[in-house]
C-alpha cells in the first residue's frame, strides 16, 4: 500500500469507515508540547490518539485490536510529527489486521497548511 498524501487525507477526513490514529505523545496531541518548527500545535480533527509506545507493547493481534477499538481490516491511516513512529504503528497495525497505511508528511507537513483544519 502507498503512503497517504495530505492533499488524499485532506479529501477523506469525513469519511465513514476511515480511522485516523495520532500515535504521537499525548502533548503533542493536545498542543501543549509540540515541536517548535511546526507553526500550529494540535492534532488533525478526528484523529484517535494511540501513543506508538502504547501500541508497540501490544502482545498479540487481539490486543492490537482491543487499542485500536476497530475490526479487522478496517483502513487506518497513523501519522504523527514527521512519518517514522507512524511507519512503525502501520507495521504493528498490519500485525494487528488493518489496512494500514502512513501519513508520511505527518503534523510536519499538516500543521504548515493554513487552509487545513486543526483541532
Amino acid at each position: 500500500m502507498t503512503d497517504v498524501t495530505t492533499t488524499e487525507l485532506a479529501a477523506r477526513l469525513d469519511e465513514q469507515g476511515l480511522i485516523l490514529l495520532d500515535v504521537r505523545s499525548e502533548g503533542e496531541y493536545s498542543g501543549t508540547h509540540g515541536a517548535p518548527c511546526d507553526p500550529r500545535q494540535g492534532h488533525i480533527p478526528g484523529a484517535r490518539h494511540l501513543e506508538l509506545t502504547v501500541l508497540m507493547e501490544a502482545d498479540s493481534p487481539d490486543r492490537i485490536r482491543a487499542l485500536v477499538g476497530a475490526p479487522p481490516g478496517a483502513e487506518v491511516v497513523a501519522y504523527c510529527h514527521s512519518g517514522a513512529r507512524s511507519a512503525h504503528a502501520v507495521e504493528v497495525l498490519r500485525i494487528g489486521g488493518y489496512a494500514a497505511r502512513n501519513y508520511l508528511g505527518s503534523w510536519h507537513e499538516w500543521s504548515r497548511d493554513d487552509s487545513l483544519p486543526i483541532a
